[in-house]
C-alpha cells in the first residue's frame, strides 16, 4: 500500500495526475449510480403523495398507509444483506445488473397491484432493489473513481436521491397523475440503468482480489485517461489485496476482526443516525403530518415539493464543497443547526402556535431543517459505506451499513404517526432533534476526516490501530 506523503492535506499534495482525469466511461459509472440513486428517491418518495389517494382508493387507516410506506424499506433490509454475498462472489457489476431487473419487475407489480396486500408485497420486491443498489452503486463507483474525484462521483448517487425525491413530489402535488402510473412510471429510468450496465466494466479492485490480474487491468485502462500510469495503480491494489490475504480478513466474517471493528462502529453509527436524523419522518410523512394538523392538502403537498427542492439544492452545494471542506467538517457544522430547527419547530406545535398566522414560520423551520441535515449528515450514509471498509470486506461492511440504515427506517416509518398521536407532534419533534445533538457526539468523538485519502490509506490508518479523528489530523 502507497505510504508516500499519507499525511499531507489534499492542498500541498502534488497536483493530480492523469490517473485522477475524469474519462467518458467514469461518467457513465457515475450515471449508473444516479440512476440507482434516483429510483431510490423516486420510489420511497412517491408514497407520500400516493397515500393520500390510495388511502382513498382502498378506504384503509393509518395503520395499513405505515404498513404499505414500510414495506419498501423491509424490502432494502434482506435486499442490502443478499447483494452483499451476490457482491462478494459475482461481482458487482453483476449484481447491477440483477438489480435493474428487479427495479422494473417491482415497479410494474405495484402500479397493478388490486388491494393494499398485494401492494405491499409488490413494494417489498421494489425494496430488494432499493437495498440493493445502495449497498452495491457506491461501492462500484468508489473502486473505479479516481482518488481526488471519489467524493464527487460517489454523491452522485446521492444528489440523484434528491431529484428523485423532487420529481415524485413534484407528481404528487400535481395531483393529476394517478398513483398507479406514478409509481409505475419507475420502470423506465429502471430499463436505462440496466442497458447502460451492459457496456461498462467490472471493478478491477474485485477482479484482483478474485486473482484475475489481466482482467483487472483491462477494467481499470477502460475507465482511466489513455496516458495514465496504470502500473503505479494496479501495484497499490495489488499489495492491498496481498496484505488482507495475510491478515486472513473477508466478506462477513471479516467484519469481527479487532482492526476491522473501527469503521463498523463508525460506518453502522453513521447509517443509523441519518434516519434518527429524521428526514424520513419528513420526506414520508410531511403531506400527512400537515393536514393533520389543519393544513389543505395542497397547501401539504406544495410543501412537500418545496421540501424535495431545497433538499436537492443544499446536496448539490455539498457536493461542490465536501471534498474541500472535508467530510466530517461539514457534518459537525451542520448537525446542531439541524437540532435547533426541529427545537423551534416543536415549539410550535406544543405551545399551540400552530395556526394558520404561523404557516410561514412553520414551513420555514421545515425547510431550515431540510436544509442542514441534506447538506451534511445526509451526504456521509452511503459515502462512507463505500470507502470506509477494507476491500475484502467492502461490499459485507457497506452491506451491514445498509441494513442498520433501513432497518432504522423501517422502525421510524411503521412508528412514527403511533408515537405522534401518543406523546404530540410537537414533543416528537424534539426527541428528533436530541437524536442529532447525539449524533453530532457519536460523529465528533469516532469519525476521522476521510477527505483526500485513498482507499488504500483509508485501509492502512486500519491496520495500524490508527483510526480514530486525532491520528487522520494533518500535519
Amino acid at each position: 500500500m502507497s505510504k508516500t506523503r499519507q499525511d499531507d492535506p489534499p492542498s500541498t499534495r502534488p497536483p493530480a495526475g492523469q490517473n485522477d482525469r475524469l474519462t467518458g466511461s467514469i461518467i457513465a459509472v457515475a450515471l449508473v449510480s444516479a440512476i440507482a440513486g434516483l429510483l431510490y428517491g423516486y420510489d420511497t418518495g412517491i408514497i407520500s403523495g400516493a397515500l393520500l389517494q390510495i388511502g382513498d382508493d382502498f378506504a384503509i387507516g393509518h395503520v395499513w398507509e405505515q404498513v404499505i410506506a414500510a414495506s419498501i424499506l423491509v424490502g432494502a433490509v434482506i435486499g442490502a444483506l443478499t447483494c452483499s454475498r451476490l457482491a462478494e462472489r459475482r461481482g458487482r457489476h453483476g449484481t447491477l445488473l440483477l438489480i435493474g431487473v428487479v427495479f422494473v419487475v417491482g415497479a410494474v407489480a405495484a402500479s397493478l397491484s388490486p388491494e393494499p396486500i398485494t401492494l405491499s408485497l409488490s413494494r417489498l420486491v421494489l425494496g430488494f432493489a432499493v437495498g440493493g443498489a445502495t449497498q452495491t452503486a457506491p461501492v462500484y463507483v468508489a473502486e473505479l473513481a479516481p482518488t481526488a474525484h471519489r467524493g464527487r462521483l460517489v454523491l452522485f448517487f446521492q444528489i440523484a436521491i434528491g431529484v428523485g425525491i423532487v420529481i415524485a413530489t413534484v407528481t404528487g402535488a400535481a395531483e393529476v397523475v394517478d398513483w398507479r402510473v406514478a409509481i409505475g412510471m419507475a420502470a423506465v429510468p429502471a430499463a436505462v440503468m440496466f442497458a447502460l450496465m451492459l457496456r461498462l466494466p467490472e471493478s478491477p479492485r474485485w477482479l484482483a482480489r478474485e486473482g484475475h490480474l489481466d482482467r483487472a487491468r483491462e477494467a481499470l485502462a477502460r475507465v482511466r485517461h489513455k496516458d495514465s500510469d496504470l502500473s503505479a495503480e494496479m501495484n497499490e491494489i495489488q499489495e492491498n489485496v496481498r496484505s488482507e490475504k495475510r491478515a486472513g480478513t473477508r466478506g462477513w466474517a471479516g467484519l469481527r476482526a479487532a482492526w476491522v471493528r473501527p469503521a463498523l462502529v463508525v460506518g453502522c453509527g453513521l447509517a443509523v443516525f441519518t434516519q434518527l436524523s429524521g428526514i424520513e419522518m419528513i420526506v414520508y410523512y410531511a403531506p400527512t403530518i400537515l393536514t393533520d394538523n389543519g393544513f389543505s392538502d395542497s397547501t401539504a403537498l406544495r410543501v412537500s415539493v418545496a421540501l424535495g427542492l431545497t433538499y436537492l439544492i443544499v446536496q448539490l452545494i455539498g457536493l461542490a464543497v465536501i471534498d474541500r471542506v472535508g467530510r466530517r467538517r461539514l457534518t459537525l457544522l451542520t448537525l446542531p443547526l439541524a437540532a435547533l430547527s426541529l427545537i423551534v419547530l416543536g415549539s410550535f406545535f406544543v405551545t399551540g402556535n400552530d395556526g394558520r398566522s404561523m404557516v410561514p414560520w412553520i414551513i420555514a423551520m421545515l425547510i431550515a431543517f431540510m436544509a442542514f441535515t441534506a447538506g451534511g449528515i445526509q451526504l456521509m450514509g452511503w459515502l462512507t459505506g463505500s470507502e470506509i471498509y477494507p476491500l475484502a470486506t467492502r461490499a459485507a461492511g457497506a452491506a451491514a451499513q445498509s441494513a442498520s440504515l433501513w432497518g432504522t427506517n423501517v422502525l421510524i416509518t411503521v412508528s412514527l404517526l403511533s408515537i405522534m398521536r401518543a406523546i404530540g407532534t410537537g414533543q416528537t419533534l424534539w426527541m428528533y432533534a436530541l437524536f442529532n445533538i447525539a449524533a453530532f457526539v457519536f460523529l465528533y468523538r469516532k469519525m476521522p476526516e476521510l477527505s483526500g485519502r485513498s482507499l488504500e490509506q483509508i485501509e492502512e490508518h486500519l491496520e495500524k490501530g490508527t483510526f480514530k479523528p486525532a491520528d487522520f489530523a494533518t500535519r
